[in-house]
């Protein structure tokens, strides 16, 4: 009885002891099971924003491609525009040298404008001249700017608003204004004056801008203006004296025969007279204050 006790002993005890190492293999497996799934969250997680970071990857490369091609078609477009402009250039220093000849585009301008004008300068002849040989109307800028400004005087103001009304007159408004800055060969030097015209040439094509702005004001189509400027290059008299420096500051209006063609511009501007290349138009600048006249010569711009 003894022996049978003592088996049953040793058997409960083998029984025990395997029970204890197979919850201990369990817990094994289950830890590693636990870990593997850890493993595979984590690397499905990395998965996911290696596939995020990848396709920004791919916008990325496809928003630059596309940036490229706009950059390569603005380029395109904006040396297409500076030709555009160049030609430009180029036929309104022709018409202007033609103009100064009285050859080539300038016509005589119709009797009851020429009267007009001839009149309009008699009635201010401390601010403008009338060339009626040529069609230009000379502003003097010492009484039409104040020194080294791009802003209008009041009697300037009120001149250019009569002036316009002739060119809006039915004999005139079938043609074109070129408006030509110059000024005298003293160099801007004032601090002041450097800021929005850093030399002559910003000087004078301002100017220019203003009365075309100021003309646009009082009615006059767009289609029909464009301005130019020339600073010191193209003097009527000798910058030798203060008088010959007084006569080369102005701005010149030029009334040329229309090349106006669109159906729109002619509605603007009236019915055009002639036919050949595309209208100029002047730029935009905001003036917004009124500068006080210097009727002196310019000593320093």
């Amino acid at each position: 009885m003894a022996r049978m006790h003592h088996l049953f002993g040793l058997a409960a005890l083998f029984a025990l002891t395997g029970c204890v190492t197979s919850t201990d293999k369990y817990t094994a497996v289950k830890l590693e099971n636990e870990s593997l799934r850890s493993q595979l969250s984590d690397s499905e997680s990395r998965a996911r924003a290696a596939q995020a970071q990848a396709e920004a990857y791919k916008n990325q490369v496809s928003s630059l491609a596309n940036g490229v091609g706009d950059r390569d078609g603005l380029v395109q477009n904006l040396q297409s525009q500076n030709a555009t402009l160049a030609a430009q250039i180029a036929d309104l220093t022709a018409r202007y040298e033609e103009a100064l000849k009285g050859q080539g585009s300038f016509v005589a301008l119709p009797a009851a404008v020429t009267s007009a004008l001839d009149g309009f300068a008699k009635q201010n002849p401390d601010l403008v001249d009338f060339d009626s040989a040529r069609g230009i109307v000379k502003f003097k800028t010492d009484f039409t700017f104040a020194t080294g400004s791009d802003t209008l005087t009041e009697k300037a103001k009120t001149a250019i608003g009569r002036f316009a009304q002739i060119l809006n007159s039915d004999a005139a408004r079938g043609y074109e204004l070129m408006v030509a800055g110059h000024t005298d060969n003293t160099p801007v030097v004032n601090p002041a004056t450097k800021t929005r015209h850093p030399d002559n040439w910003y000087l004078s094509s301002h100017r220019a801008i203003t009365v075309g702005e100021e003309l646009q004001r009082h009615g006059i189509s767009p289609q029909r203006i464009a301005a130019v400027g020339y600073a010191d290059q193209r003097p009527i008299a000798s910058n030798g004296t203060t008088e010959g420096k007084a006569q080369n500051r102005r701005v010149e209006v030029m009334i040329l025969p229309s090349t106006v063609r669109s159906s729109v511009a002619s509605k603007a501007a009236g019915t055009p007279t002639h036919s050949g290349s595309k209208a100029k138009t002047g730029a935009n600048l905001n003036k917004d204050t009124v500068a006080t006249p210097d009727r002196g010569p310019v000593l320093n711009k």
